[in-house]
């Protein structure tokens, strides 16, 4: 797998990596976000000992584990042993780390459902036997929930013992053409809207097919794991995957607030509480308000989004037919689709990819802090709005996804319904931006320049 990015992460790793004596450091995240490529690449030319458990039975995971490190410490005597704890293998361990010795327990959570004892096991192992030793320890695993009830909450016996976490984040747009060397900035953005920044589903990106080609043959193909993916990811990570499923697709055909998703699934908002709440803290769903939002917890004018791109894509126009896909009708379903895919799915991943460029561009010279969506409770929307804690500064952005160049008009309506945005009004500065895939007509273009508050992006 191409590595790429994960700068951020990489330093964090040798930082600890350099700590004098001992380390603990727990990297969790969703499948396929390239955990286990990173921690690789961190221990390439390093000692370590890595160890992948699995669901197999503890002694399975035990005689695996001490393969592991005899192919690192050559120990006949325990090459030969009949292993049946964690002990022994620990304390060979222990007296192996006159060097800096890298230990890596990937997908832990398993270790701790073949055995529900295993994390408070691994605790007095590492308070008698490791802490004090010149070793890196690196708990990694997949499965958010038990990750966060075996290692990270303050109910789990390795509590406080970590010094550091990493939660795997998907990879920011503006490192997505280093994936591909050859298409244009136009098949990027079609490509992230189904892919996102998840590496694994971005290399099956690679071909040169067209996005009705590509969709076809890794998403609706039955055989392609990324048909079944929705509903692996959920399963692991939840029981009732029902409720789920109908929020999810309510939520990706556009029914964002809470109103609207009980009364769409038929639930009320205390019985949907819990499924909203689980779903937010899998990273899955998240929760916006208007930028402007002074307190955006008690905020009424919040809207529920599903933040993975991938799971947004299939819940929109893959769930919906399943029974068409696995009949044979791909066809019919891509024609189906082909629409509402450009103008309204995405347009919508156009704006993200807008906001998080209009922020790497501009926030450092305009000294803007904060960068989001802004809606009234009546019709206005405004795409980019930007804040300035320190500065009265105040961006407002539009992103124009279509094949016709924009004009005029497009700024004229977005000075207009900044108007509505009350941000310190009195005093504020107030710069525009305007993102066009097709770019700009000759007279917005020359307004531009003459205008030293007005921005213009082009792809």
């Amino acid at each position: 797998m191409r590595f790429v990015d994960r700068v951020e992460e990489l330093n964090i790793l040798e930082k600890e990596y350099e700590r004098q004596g001992s380390s603990f450091v727990v990297i969790y995240g969703r499948r396929r976000l390239g955990k286990t490529t990173l921690i690789s690449k961190f221990c390439e030319n390093k000692k370590n000992i890595s160890f992948l458990a699995t669901e197999e039975s503890e002694q399975e995971n035990l005689n695996s584990f001490k393969e592991e490190i005899c192919n690192v410490i050559d120990n006949n005597l325990l090459r030969e042993s009949n292993i049946t704890s964690w002990e022994p293998l620990f304390d060979v361990i222990a007296e192996n780390t006159d060097d800096k010795l890298i230990v890596v327990l990937d997908e832990f959570q398993f270790l701790g459902k073949v055995n529900e004892a295993f994390p408070s096991i691994l605790m007095k192992i590492w308070d008698k036997k490791l802490k004090d030793k010149n070793i890196m320890l690196i708990l990694c695993g997949s499965l958010i929930r038990m990750m966060n009830s075996q290692v990270l909450s303050y109910n789990s016996p390795l509590y406080g013992r970590r010094t550091a976490q990493i939660r795997m984040k998907q990879i920011d747009f503006k490192y997505y053409s280093e994936f591909f060397d050859t298409i244009s900035a136009d098949e990027q953005i079609l490509r992230y809207s189904i892919t996102g920044g998840v590496p694994q589903y971005i290399e099956l990106f690679e071909g040169n097919g067209t996005i009705r080609e590509l969709i076809r043959d890794n998403i609706m193909n039955t055989g392609s794991f990324l048909y079944e993916e929705p509903e692996f990811l959920l399963r692991n990570e939840i029981n009732e995957v029902g409720r789920y499923y109908t929020i999810l697709k309510i939520i990706a055909n556009g029914k964002h607030k809470l109103s609207e998703i009980c009364a769409a699934s038929e639930m009320s908002q205390a019985g949907i509480a819990a499924y909203i709440k689980n779903l937010t803290e899998l990273d899955i769903i998240t929760r916006e308000v208007p930028v402007t939002e002074t307190n955006p917890e008690k905020s009424r004018m919040g809207q529920y989004l599903i933040k993975d791109n991938f799971l947004h894509f299939w819940f929109r126009f893959v769930y919906p037919y399943r029974s068409m896909i696995e009949r044979g009708q791909t066809d019919w379903v891509l024609d189906k689709i082909e629409m509402p895919f450009i103008d309204n799915y995405v347009s919508y991943v156009y704006e993200d990819i807008c906001r998080e460029k209009v922020f790497d561009e501009l926030s450092a010279s305009l000294n803007i802090t904060r960068i989001g969506r802004w809606w009234d409770n009546k019709t206005a929307e405004i795409d980019i709005v930007g804040l300035s804690d320190d500065s009265n500064n105040v961006i407002f952005g539009e992103c124009k996804y279509s094949n016709k160049k924009k004009g005029m008009g497009v700024l004229n309506e977005l000075i207009n319904k900044a108007k509505n945005v009350k941000y310190k009004n009195d005093n504020r500065e107030e710069y525009y931006v305007i993102y066009s895939k097709s770019g700009f007509d000759s007279k917005l273009a020359e307004f531009a320049k003459a205008h030293n508050n007005i921005y213009l992006f082009e792809g």
